[in-house]
Formats: structure tokens, sequence, C-alpha cells
């Protein structure tokens, strides 16, 4: 179609023309998402659409308008018409949305329930509509920070219940989106529109939570169906909008409460199926990533649950929640080709703090991780268990993902080099222990209960002959120095210091040493350092 022509067209043509035309264009365009660099044309058809929308036209015209806003909002290029107050009001109406506007919740309650299934068609439209708009188009942002869009969002959260399927997904995204784009209105939806309340509310009801206690829902039914798919849908969406919500802690005990609260849904998601394994995993990627915005002292509520009831080894502490997220960590690790750093690097870090701040949890996921060592002929990281994976992961090439896996497991280790190094060996903790400045040896800052960890008889027997380098016994090799006299031995030391200088003077190499307090420095400067104090008296 030529564009010049259907830009005339729309200017003269009835609301019946009007419609059969831009539907042409629609399926001509249905898979179009980059334009011809015919921008001023585009611009003049956007223009044109936005202008038909601005009458009073029959739904199913506005339909088919906003379908050809929603193909041409796929090029960022075409946007300026639409990124605009107008462009803006005129969507947000569309999406009833009352952007700019007081609206009253009451008459928008009648307003959603009197809706003809054409009319809500024109919402999920105008939904999708300013979900390409604000992703694309940083003017667009802007322009819905002015006309409080944000607000308008809230606003239909709260007749979250009501809605249909699309309505509740395209509403859930495109405040996913804004308090993506725009961290400045990241506080006024917490503070002064209660955002996180009403999202919460939103997960409430689309995963059937049914309280049991203060904070503890009721246990999903093994019998029961997998969550529909468009429930998950709903709920994925809510919890990607959470996490931008909660990525600063503004503390309070409101706010205590409420993360409190989202903690104990995560827990019954996390207890929930969904129709496919890799639903499931989204779902408990997401819920993982929450978890790690709230603050610490909230994660009791995954294993405080004295309606289900506990181990009586822990406390009396439920862990099936932890075994989901030490489930979810295996598959994780396992999973070949995949980006370690975004898949796996949350749930250590939840797992990690989770560890460091509670006891029990520190105790359950070690004995499933580090279970007290028996054999010790084969090296640490050489293996199927989940300390071999681990240990693997201590000497990865990405940073983040290698400091990751060596805090873990220090902290499963209560922090004590000595503890360490018997499972990974030094080589694998080198680069923690550097980091740390524990080179020495000792623990770290955090301080652990005194229960001792009691070694099998296996591992005190070979103690003695393992290599502290490699964490494991190593076969007897032979000495290559035994059959020579001492001039030859005096001769091959006196050769290697040789080479040692040479590369040093070529800064090739720089000799270090260990400081006292266990950090890394210029080995003239160790010897150099004054030795500690010994407190004794001297005469």
């Amino acid at each position: 179609m030529d564009l010049n022509t259907v830009v005339s067209q729309l200017e003269t043509a009835n609301e019946e023309d009007i419609e059969k035309l831009l539907q042409q264009y629609n399926r001509e365009n249905s898979h179009t998402f980059s334009f011809d660099p015919k921008e001023e044309t585009l611009r003049s058809l956007c223009q044109s659409v936005l202008s038909v929308l601005g009458r009073q036209v029959q739904p199913s015209c506005q339909q088919t308008c906003l379908v050809t806003l929603r193909i041409l909002s796929r090029d960022k290029r075409v946007l300026a018409p639409v990124a605009t107050r107008e462009g803006m009001l005129i969507l947000g109406g569309m999406a009833r949305l009352n952007a700019g506007e007081e609206g009253d919740d009451n008459q928008k309650n009648s307003q959603e329930d009197t809706q003809s299934e054409e009319e809500e068609r024109v919402v999920v439209e105008a939904l999708k509509c300013l979900c390409n708009v604000v992703y694309n188009s940083p003017a667009a942002q802007q322009v819905s920070v002015d006309v409080q869009l944000a607000h308008g969002l809230c606003a239909s959260l709260r007749t979250a219940r009501t809605w249909h399927h699309e309505v509740g997904l395209f509403t859930l995204r495109l405040l996913f989106l804004l308090s993506a784009l725009r961290p400045d209105v990241r506080g006024l939806l917490r503070r002064e529109w209660h955002a996180v309340r009403l999202l919460t509310e939103v997960l409430e009801h689309t995963l059937d939570v049914r309280w049991v206690g203060p904070y503890e829902a009721a246990r999903p039914d093994p019998q029961a169906l997998p969550m529909p798919a468009e429930d998950n849908e709903r709920a994925m969406e809510a919890l990607k909008a959470l996490f931008n919500l909660t990525l600063s802690d503004s503390g309070g005990e409101e706010d205590d409460h409420q993360f409190r609260l989202i903690a104990a849904i995560l827990r019954h998601l996390l207890m929930l199926k969904t129709e496919t394994e890799e639903k499931t995993e989204e779902a408990h990627s997401h819920a993982v990533n929450l978890l790690n915005n709230l603050p610490v002292s909230c994660l009791d509520v995954l294993i405080d649950v004295p309606v289900q009831g506990g181990l009586e080894i822990y406390g009396g502490k439920n862990m099936d929640a932890i075994q989901k997220l030490i489930d979810f960590m295996e598959k994780r690790m396992d999973k070949q080709g995949s980006n370690y750093k975004e898949g796996l690097t949350p749930v250590l870090s939840l797992l990690t703090e989770g560890s460091r701040h509670h006891r029990e949890i520190r105790r359950y996921i070690k004995a499933q991780v580090l279970p007290p060592l028996k054999d010790v002929k084969i090296r640490p990281e050489i293996g199927t268990t989940t300390r071999n994976k681990l240990v693997r992961l201590m000497t990865h090439v990405d940073m983040g993902v290698k400091q990751t896996a060596a805090e873990f497991l220090f902290v499963l280790c209560k922090e004590s080099v000595d503890n360490l190094l018997k499972y990974t060996g030094y080589g694998n903790a080198a680069g923690l222990l550097v980091a740390r400045g524990l080179l020495a040896g000792g623990r770290g800052e955090t301080q652990y209960s005194e229960d001792e960890d009691s070694d099998t008889e296996e591992y005190k027997s070979a103690k003695p002959f393992i290599n502290p380098i490699t964490g494991h016994v190593e076969e007897p090799m032979p000495n290559p120095i035994e059959e020579m006299t001492e001039e030859q031995k005096e001769y091959e030391a006196q050769k290697l210091v040789n080479m040692f200088d040479k590369l040093s003077r070529q800064n090739v190499i720089r000799p270090m040493g260990v400081r006292p307090d266990g950090t890394l420095a210029p080995l003239e400067e160790t010897l150099c350092d004054p030795p500690e104090d010994s407190g004794s008296d001297s005469d």
C-alpha cells in the first residue's frame, strides 16, 4: 500500500472506510518490525491514526486503529506523534487508566464490570501500544511521568480480581516497564500509591494463597492440577514489577510486614507446579531474584511454618523451601552453555546470605552440599556431586561467578579457612583467601555458633597424607633428586635461583610474600615488616 494514499484517505474517509483501509494495512504489516526509512510519512500516519482515535468512533474502529499504532510503535523512529501529552492521554484513556486524572475507583469498577467484549479488546490493544511506546521512546517515558500514568496503573491494580487475563497481563507488564525504565517513579509507586501492597495482593489472588498463620500459607494439595498458564504469566509480570520496586529498601515497620508477606507468598510459589518444567524453573528464578531484594531477616519466613511443622534436628524448622532452592541451584549448575552470572549467581547469593544469618538454613544446606568427607583420593573439583561442581566454579573464568561460589562454600564452612581448605584444597580457595586477606589462615568476620563438625574415621586416617594444595591424597611420586650428588643438587638450586632472579629483574614475575595480617605484598616489603609485638616484658 502507498502510505501517502493511506494518509490522505484517512483525513477524508468515513469510519467504515477507515476501518477497511487500516485492516488491509495491518494484514500487510502484521509481521513487520522495522520499516523502510520513510519516517516522515510514517509519522504522518501515526498522527492521522491518533486524530481518528481522538474522535468519537465505534470500538471496532478504535481497535483497528490501535492495532495500526501497535505495529508502528515497534519502530522507535516514528514514535514522535505518540510520545506527546495528547498522544499518551488518548492511549491512557483507551486503556482505562485515567492518566492525568484523579479517577474515582468505584466509578472505574463499574466501568470494568460493564465492558463489552469489543470494548475489552480496545483496552488490551491500548495497553499493548503503551507497552511498545514506553519501551521504545524516552520522550514517552517522560510524558508518562508527567501525566501520572503510574497512578492510573495503581488504580487499575485495585480492580485486579475482576481482570480478564490480557488486561491484567499488559497492565502488569506496563507497570514493570515504567518502573524499570524510570527509577525516579519507583519511590512514588511505593510511598504515595502503595504499589508494593497492591502487587502483593495481586500475587496473593493469582496464586490462590490461603493463609493459615500470620506468615504461613496453606500447603498446596499434592494432587492439585498445575497452575494454569495464564495465572503463571500474570504472576511472573507481578514478580518482575515487585523486583523493581524493592531494589532499594526504605525500611520501616510497615515495610517489614509487607516484605514478610512477600516472602511467605514466594515460599508458596516455590511449592507450586506449573504446566511445564521450563515454566516452573522460570517462576523459581523470579522468586529467587525477588527474595534477594528482601531484608535477610525476613528469610526466616521460609522455614518458620508452625502449622505445617518441620524437622526436629533443625529446631522444628521446615526445610522444604530451602530444598527447592538447592534443587534449583543444581539445575542451573547442570545447564550446558548457560549464563552462570545471570542464572546461577542470584540463587548462590540468596543461599549464602540465608546461611550467614540463619543457623538452621546453614546447617541444612551444609548437610546437602558438604557432607562429611570419606573418600579423599579424588581431587575435590573432580566428580558429579554438588560439592565437586561448586569447587569447579571457584576457578571459573567469570570473576563474579567464582567469587560467589567461593563465598557460598566459605559461609557453609562458618568462614573458617581450615574447614574451607579441607573441602576445596588450597589451590581452588586461593582467590578467595587473597581477596579476604586470609592467606595466613584464620576466620572471617561473621560470628557463628560453636558447634564443631566431626570428621569421619576415613578422613582422620587419611589426613596426614592429603596434599593441602590439591585437597586429596596423591599417589607417591618418584623423587627426581634422589640419586643426585650434593654438588648436583647445589648446582640445580643455584640455576633455579638465577632463573627466578632474571625473570624478576625483567618484571616478568614479582616475588610476593604474606604480611602478618594475611594480605599479599611484594617480597621485599614483607621481609622488612617488623615482627608483631609478642606482648612480653623485657628487662
